[in-house]
């Protein structure tokens, strides 16, 4: 097994710096943040207005050299709109892509659950294959593509649920939740004349981000963890209290989200307890609970408590010389 890349783990320590200098207290999520990142995943964002979301994302993209696009969903936005459009020209009597938004390696949907289902669902073939079709001509996006969206979950007016085919090509979904006090007085200090995001300056590039996704790949996963791995997507399947379990796709999620936690903590093996970590982030919006569940007060936290609370750890014994 090769050893991770020492310039990679600099580069790496450099955008934290970043995002901890932007979203105070936050170092955990800034954590799953690169982990979708570097697993070459996407992230779904909920939470209430106000806890710093966009500014996450945004600082993410000032800290990576890249092209950077942002889309405000509203009800009246077409597919089109974010795909790109075929535009016919006179003089040349031929017509010529116009490319949208979603051309960019970092592609920001704010407010993805204002959007119609069929202008979410533009966005599948993006988040899945990494390109799009407009008038039966493919064109591949740029290299590397990530999504981030966010939603807010207490205003349901004008809003559109998700559907579990596009939640399932989230690889991660997770909430900042509001500082603590002691966070919330560094940040009226800290923002008192501009704000940090405004002065961050690009660490890493594209082609950086490109060669440490590569690296994440070759993380070594043991045979035992990875039954480990299989053994609690199957149990979501297999919970009283789950309708819906979680898909084979949510598997190699889990996977490469392991595979890219370990690397991010220096290592180039997978332990159980990054598959322990990262199971309720990857999972947890995957799944659908019964009705019977949810009116006893279950979340899907509580099932994935239970189930790798259930679920054995495998442990390697090492034979006495």
């Amino acid at each position: 097994m090769a050893a991770v890349s020492q310039p990679h783990m600099s580069e790496i320590s450099r955008i934290r710096s970043n995002l901890d200098s932007c979203i105070l207290g936050k170092s955990e999520e800034i954590m799953l943040l690169l982990t979708a990142l570097l697993a070459g995943g996407h992230v779904l964002l909920e939470d209430v207005p106000g806890t710093g979301k966009t500014v996450l994302v945004k600082s993410l993209a000032r800290s990576i050299q890249g092209q950077f696009r942002r889309i405000q969903c509203n009800p009246d936005l077409l597919p089109t709109d974010i795909t790109g459009v075929s535009i016919y020209h006179p003089k040349n009597e031929a017509f010529f892509f116009r490319p949208g938004p979603v051309m960019a390696n970092i592609l920001l949907v704010d407010e993805i659950n204002r959007a119609t289902t069929k202008t979410q669902s533009a966005l599948l073939e993006a988040m899945e294959e990494h390109h799009v079709t407009v008038d039966g001509e493919m064109y591949p996006l740029p290299r590397p593509f990530m999504l981030l969206a966010t939603q807010n979950p207490i205003d349901f007016e004008g809003t559109y649920l998700l559907p579990e085919a596009q939640l399932d090509r989230f690889m991660i979904k997770f909430s900042l939740g509001y500082p603590d006090s002691a966070t919330e007085l560094e940040m009226i200090a800290s923002q008192s004349k501009e704000h940090p995001m405004e002065q961050l300056h690009e660490v890493v590039g594209a082609e950086q981000i490109l060669s440490m996704q590569e690296e994440v790949r070759s993380v070594y996963l043991d045979e035992g963890i990875a039954k480990y791995l299989v053994d609690i997507t199957r149990s979501t399947r297999e919970h009283p209290a789950v309708e819906l379990g979680a898909s084979p796709r949510a598997t190699m999620a889990l996977v490469q989200a392991s595979k890219a936690y370990a690397y991010l903590n220096g290592r180039d093996y997978v332990l159980p307890d990054d598959v322990k970590y990262l199971a309720p982030y990857v999972l947890g919006h995957r799944i659908i609970l019964s009705s019977e569940a949810r009116m006893e007060g279950e979340t899907s936290r509580s099932v994935f408590a239970s189930i790798l609370a259930h679920t054995k750890v495998p442990v390697r014994l090492e034979k006495a010389k």
